[in-house]
């Protein structure tokens, strides 16, 4: 059977924050959410723009500014968090960008490295406590089939500082939020009651691919009515991961259509390299050193 929203269970009385939610796939995750009784808060760079996207949601929906691209806005944001939610039970690092031009976030990070992976390491860092005593509470971050394309995670150049390359920084930060839902799920697994699950849009119709390369740009407009699907669809892959009873910690889930690219929500996997546990372990440690967060759950073996 196709899992559809109408298979999303209510959510009253459950918290979820959803990052980059005033538009595209985290606007349609976060009205749904809400649609079904949770109190949604839209974590989102600029809120001017959030405040348009809450006012067109039916539900209990409020506003936070996180800006990804500063560390200081990412403590900021969970700190202004902490005041006002003691408990959340969903956070969904949903934000991210694509393809963009070289450059740097306010810390020097790669853009697409330091806003899709980064940011949203320590965002989950900081916010963690708050999930751990929830039971049933779910860290869902969003991946890309982009983690296959040109994707290693470049520890000697993890800033690109040498040359760059778009599509490949693009691979890194996607392969990085894989790789950090997998140890993420690892280190949780002893408590038992939060989980860490990843999701795919498939090709989605969004403002995320304003940066694709010029070369490019033509073919995907004149195929796009065949080779994309709307953000309605995008999300169902992110919903279910945050929503369906079934899911379990670790697991991926992606459109069922032909190459993952559209169609309706189903589990998947992910490339080999994103199961290198070595890997897996050495970006967390350096995402920690980076980052200057260091998570409320310890490491786990690789049996765990």
């Amino acid at each position: 059977m196709k899992w559809t929203e109408q298979q999303i269970p209510r959510q009253d009385g459950r918290v979820a924050v959803v990052t980059g939610a005033n538009t595209g796939l985290g606007f349609e995750t976060a009205r749904r959410l809400a649609e079904r009784g949770a109190s949604v808060v839209l974590a989102v760079r600029d809120t001017e723009k959030g405040e348009l996207a809450a006012a067109r949601m039916n539900g209990d929906v409020s506003v936070r500014e996180l800006d990804l691209t500063s560390l200081e806005s990412v403590r900021a944001a969970a700190a202004g968090l902490r005041s006002t939610h003691p408990r959340i039970d969903l956070l969904i690092n949903n934000a991210g960008v694509m393809y963009t031009p070289k450059q740097t976030t306010r810390d020097g990070f790669e853009a697409q490295f330091g806003t899709n992976h980064l940011g949203h390491f320590a965002f989950t860092g900081l916010l963690l406590d708050l999930m751990l005593p929830v039971p049933g509470s779910r860290v869902v971050t969003v991946s890309s089939t982009g983690h296959r394309i040109r994707a290693a995670i470049h520890f000697d150049d993890l800033q690109w500082e040498r040359s760059y390359s778009r599509v490949g920084a693009y691979g890194q930060s996607k392969l990085a939020n894989l790789m950090f839902t997998y140890e993420l799920q690892r280190r949780l697994a002893a408590h038992g009651t939060t989980v860490a699950v990843a999701a795919h849009p498939g090709i989605s119709n969004t403002e995320l691919a304003r940066n694709t390369p010029a070369a490019l740009r033509l073919p995907i407009t004149l195929l796009a009515p065949v080779l994309t699907q709307p953000a309605t669809m995008g999300s169902l892959p992110t919903l279910r991961a945050a929503t369906d009873p079934s899911v379990l910690g670790g697991q991926y889930y992606g459109p069922d259509g032909l190459s993952e690219g559209r169609g309706h929500p189903r589990l998947v996997t992910s490339s080999p390299a994103s199961y290198d546990v070595t890997v897996q372990q050495r970006l967390w440690a350096v995402s920690e050193d980076l980052t200057g967060v260091r998570f409320p759950v310890g490491r786990a073996t690789a049996a765990a």
